[in-house]
């Protein structure tokens, strides 16, 4: 059983929702978005990346960054680029890269439950990260970036969404990328308890994106029940904003792998070493696996397909079975030394938006070595993973399209 209630979500009206909506805040850099927002006083980002209004010396976990977010986000309220709903409802939220569609509830979720593992994670959050982000929704008071779940499919809750969207969204732009969004409000609440009766039923919701923003929601709803220890447990500070998907829409991408340098080896040496623990095919045209134990490798301006030999997955191994694991524990950690992936400034990490292009631009020019294509990880290894209570190794997923910030926030009280 997974709890979902409404929220009187903080929205921008629809004629400015395509100015306000914004990329979350940690797949830009500071510069890209000030010169995302130069023509764009409406844009999230003056929220979520609130640095680029202060100099750009200020350290971005410098206190005056918080506290600017706080201003630029109630001028918003103040100025009508936002607006509270005087009404807690739900939300359908539409996304369209190409022709992939997927469609979600927008709604909040249990703190307890995260809390006790009814809500699923399956990667480690950065401290540093982590502490930025709680900083930032106890200044703001308000989560301002959903965190992105999924739910293994109920083809009654897919009915009961198609009913939904056949009725006139209340928003429907398409951003500079080229990625469609479309919502609508669902404000009835006969419809809001058929939903909620569907989640009911739902045993187990699972992270897809947003490890940080849910646990910094969770810490500052801590920090609040501290604060008020007579708390009921339906303060909005209970609650994580989230949108949640069904698995069988997400679209699941590879987390591609670049090496500066072959550990002070020869190609030739290189590539023999990798025989040992793969089937090394010359001339991969094709260049992007087709199937899970299958990697591209560029090196030196030619494409190889490796096949990983049996030995070096067991099956049963939830983690040592993903190709993530495979390409580490046995090429990029014995052969190249690469030892954490979150340190080693060695690796770096491509998602496969960016195309094996910007693989072979990247060795092409020098800047790595080598670069290897994966298999994209998939949802059922994802749930596999978090059911067994493990975690994923790092960069394991990239999904698109990502969640737009700015359309939906929560208010904390």
């Amino acid at each position: 059983m997974c709890t979902i209630v409404p929220f009187k979500a903080v929205r921008p009206p629809k004629e400015f929702v395509r100015d306000v909506a914004s990329y979350p805040y940690d797949i830009i850099d500071s510069e890209e978005a000030r010169r995302l927002t130069e023509n764009n006083p409406r844009s999230f980002l003056h929220v979520v990346k609130s640095e680029i209004d202060l100099p750009p010396h200020i350290d971005i976990h410098d206190e005056r960054v918080y506290r600017k977010a706080r201003e630029n986000f109630y001028n918003f309220l103040h100025d009508g680029t936002l607006f509270q709903e005087h009404k807690p409802c739900l939300y359908v939220y539409r996304q369209q890269m190409g022709d992939h569609r997927q469609y979600g509830i927008v709604g909040c979720v249990s703190v307890d439950e995260y809390e006790s593992g009814k809500i699923k994670k399956h990667e480690l959050t950065r401290p540093d990260k982590q502490a930025d982000r709680t900083k930032h929704i106890a200044t703001v008071n308000a989560q301002t970036g959903p965190v992105f779940l999924a739910h293994r499919r109920r083809k009654s809750l897919d009915r009961v969404i198609h009913e939904i969207t056949d009725d006139v969204p209340e928003y429907d732009f398409t951003a500079d990328d080229g990625i469609s969004h479309t919502a609508w409000v669902i404000s009835d609440e006969h419809t809001i308890e058929i939903i909620q009766k569907q989640f009911l039923a739902i045993d187990t919701l699972y992270i897809a994106d947003g490890h940080h923003r849910a646990a910094s929601a969770a810490a500052v709803a801590q920090m609040r029940r501290a604060e008020n220890p007579d708390y009921s447990g339906h303060e909005e500070f209970n609650y994580i904003m989230a949108v949640i998907f069904p698995g069988n829409q997400l679209n699941v991408l590879a987390y591609n792998r670049l090496v500066k340098d072959l550990n002070n080896l020869s190609d030739t040496e290189f590539i023999d070493k990798v025989k040992e623990k793969f089937v090394v095919t010359e001339n991969f045209m094709k260049r992007v696996p087709e199937q899970i134990h299958e990697f591209g490798m560029y090196i030196n301006g030619s494409w190889h397909q490796l096949r990983a030999r049996e030995d070096t997955y067991k099956d049963r191994d939830v983690i040592g079975t993903l190709d993530v694991s495979v390409i580490q524990n046995h090429l990029l950690g014995p052969i190249l030394g690469i030892g954490d992936v979150r340190t080693d400034e060695r690796i770096m990490f491509v998602g496969g938006i960016r195309g094996v292009e910007e693989l072979e631009r990247l060795v092409d020019s020098g800047e790595c070595a080598v670069a290897f294509s994966l298999y994209p990880t998939t949802l059922l290894q994802l749930a596999d993973v978090a059911d067994a209570g493990e975690l994923m190794p790092p960069k394991s997923t990239w999904f698109e399209p990502k969640l737009r910030s700015g359309i939906f926030v929560h208010l904390l009280d």
